[in-house]
């Protein structure tokens, strides 16, 4: 007799990593062994890429050899440029996920290489690690209408990424900061878009394939997109005066105030306590804390009044991503896609983990419909 099934997968172990721990009870999230509170402000974003691919932080030379390889796919291929510059000037407006989901799977396209070796699939996830970064900052760019901007070789990935996306380096505490938050973002253990990754190559399709589809995951407004509905409701209210009664009028009329509680955790969100600090620091730097100190309001008005409610409420990763995120010029249109270009990281070693001892993904479903019916031909059916 098959188990009763969870609504939406709710606590049923799916599968065996090796990659990442959420541990919800004790608020901690853990790579390959690493507690990320000992990985920010120690370890690059791309030395979490290799720990999330090979198992491992890398030495010197390892570190190295990466670097170069990411590097070396910065520059957006000129047909992957020109379908970016289509589907900007379309009449139908896509959005950066959107358009993200499009690159990648056209990247797979025009990739020669069908092998199914393991460096082969090494050196598509990091043209992926790449592209989806450089693809990001020329839809800001170009939606902006400014001209695209080339990489340089000289900065490392996040202050590149800055670099393309507003034109000018970034100071060192926003590189930093913007660091922290790719490494914050890149894996999750199984949430939906890195299952729907793994389901997709299970039946061993490609690297690009998975990328694509769990892509079409993250877009969905359950999944991404809540580190933008945090900013857009403050833009609504607009002024830290006003945030205390505009938040409490929100919670009066039952709006969900996005920011908010977790799926897994039942403490503290870890990323959302790293991430709230970053965006303290940097706000105050750049001389601008209008909607930092509206999230603070938030925070307190909301946690106040579920725990009015007897409920332990926390804040999440996503309370804080957008005052940190504003303080860099990235627009609110991005902060969506910029958890593509953090997380493809940790979708790929997914992937590299499905691909190293694989079995297609198939469970089953408690069929709840009828049995037994009865064929009516279509002349008698009323």
């Amino acid at each position: 007799m098959k188990a009763k099934a969870a609504a939406g997968l709710q606590d049923v172990v799916a599968g065996e990593s090796s990659i990442c721990l959420v541990d919800g009870t004790k608020g901690r999230l853990v790579y390959h062994g690493y507690d990320i509170n000992d990985l920010v402000g120690k370890a690059s974003f791309e030395e979490v890429v290799y720990l999330l691919w090979h198992g491992k932080l890398p030495n010197l030379a390892e570190l190295t050899e990466l670097d170069a390889e990411l590097k070396k796919n910065r520059e957006i291929p000129a047909d992957i440029m020109a379908l970016i510059q289509g589907l900007v000037n379309s009449p139908a407006n896509p959005t950066g996920m959107e358009i993200l989901r499009t690159v990648a799977s056209f990247a797979g396209a025009v990739d020669a290489d069908k092998s199914m070796e393991r460096e082969t699939h090494l050196k598509q996830s990091a043209k992926l690690v790449s592209l989806m970064a450089s693809a990001t900052a020329a839809i800001g760019r170009l939606k902006a209408g400014k001209e695209y901007v080339a990489p340089r070789s000289d900065l490392g990935h996040a202050a590149n990424f800055l670099y393309m996306l507003n034109g000018v380096e970034a100071n060192e505490l926003s590189v930093e900061a913007f660091d922290v938050a790719l490494i914050l973002h890149a894996d999750h253990e199984f949430n939906a878009s890195t299952f729907t990754a793994r389901c997709t190559v299970g039946t061993l399709s490609d690297v690009y394939s998975g990328v694509t589809s769990a892509i079409g995951a993250l877009k969905g407004p359950l999944h991404g997109g809540a580190n933008e509905d945090v900013l857009r409701m403050l833009m609504k209210i607009n002024s830290v005066e006003g945030a205390e009664a505009g938040i409490k009028d929100l919670l009066a009329n039952g709006v969900k105030v996005p920011g908010f509680g977790h799926r897994v955790y039942r403490s503290y969100d870890p990323r959302g306590l790293v991430l709230k600090k970053y965006a303290k620091d940097l706000t105050a730097k750049q001389g601008e804390t209008k909607w930092y100190d509206m999230t603070e309001i938030a925070e307190r008005v909301v946690l106040e009044y579920f725990a009015g409610k007897g409920k332990d409420l926390k804040y999440n990763v996503d309370l804080y991503s957008g005052s940190l995120y504003n303080a860099m010029d990235i627009p609110v249109e991005l902060f969506t896609p910029l958890f593509v270009m953090s997380r493809v990281s940790g979708w790929t070693a997914h992937i590299l983990e499905q691909y190293a001892n694989n079995r297609i993904i198939r469970p089953v479903a408690d069929y709840v419909g009828p049995v037994d019916l009865q064929f009516v031909p279509i002349s008698e059916r009323a």
